[in-house]
């Protein structure tokens, strides 16, 4: 269980697919304009997430990685299909993304207007291919693991994108300079909100190290006695080193 509240609260707050690894920009900037389609989107790439990254992970475990498919008997034990991650991975994104829009158009057509040609380009978002790549690099061990992955990192964009959409409806009716209106102040505010996430590293981090053990009174007392034999012999040195000069 601790687990998997450890994974949770890295994946939003420490490894921030957008503050940390900057995946999925392109969404990111062109559709934070306003908070509804901001919080449409990600959703959406929740929804994503939370799917493919589990369905990636039993691909791997069991078709996908070096000896996966010894499962179908001694013989494929030697088979190693990794080359092939690429493809069946943005495979199954693009499935799911297509189930997506389909879904948005039939019960959100305005939805489905506002957010254009990013909702199809969903497929091609890096942050999504980058959940399920992180999840194989991180070789995350259970599938309960690897949908809580997707999913946090899923609300970790959400919560990116929401509120750097929120600063910028605001700051439309700020006195921004002009060399810095549009993309200039996103990004500034993209670059300080990352910062602002970067603070969370200690998180989860600090206190992984147990405190070392106070010596025993033995311990003390062979330690001072190591101690005066060494400050003897130093002594000892320093005379002799005198008498021959």
């Amino acid at each position: 269980m601790l687990e998997h509240v450890e994974l949770f609260f890295k994946s939003i707050f420490i490894d921030n697919m957008v503050f940390a690894t900057f995946l999925g920009m392109c969404s990111y900037l062109a559709v934070s304009k306003k908070v509804a389609t901001a919080v449409g989107l990600g959703a959406a790439v929740i929804f994503v997430l939370a799917v493919t990254v589990p369905l990636n992970w039993l691909l791997d475990q069991y078709l996908l990685r070096d000896g996966a498919l010894a499962w179908l008997g001694p013989e494929y034990a030697d088979y190693n299909l990794s080359f092939l991650s690429f493809i069946l991975f943005i495979a199954t994104i693009a499935t799911m993304v297509q189930l997506v829009e389909i879904v948005v158009e039939k019960f959100s057509p305005a939805l489905y207007n506002s957010l254009g040609i990013f909702l199809p380009l969903i497929a091609v978002n890096c942050a999504i291919l980058g959940g399920s790549l992180f999840m194989q690099a991180r070789e995350i061990s259970s599938l309960g693991l690897a949908f809580n992955y997707g999913f946090s990192s899923g609300i970790g964009w959400f919560l990116a994108i929401l509120a750097i959409a929120a600063i910028r409806e605001k700051i439309r009716y700020s006195n921004v300079p002009p060399p810095l209106r549009g993309l200039g102040i996103t990004f500034i505010i993209t670059g300080l909100m990352a910062k602002g996430f970067m603070s969370f590293g200690g998180m989860l981090t600090g206190g992984d190290e147990a405190p070392a053990p106070e010596p025993t009174t033995a311990q003390k007392v062979e330690k001072d006695k190591t101690t005066l034999e060494k400050e003897e012999q130093d002594k000892a040195v320093s005379y002799n080193t005198l008498v021959k000069e």
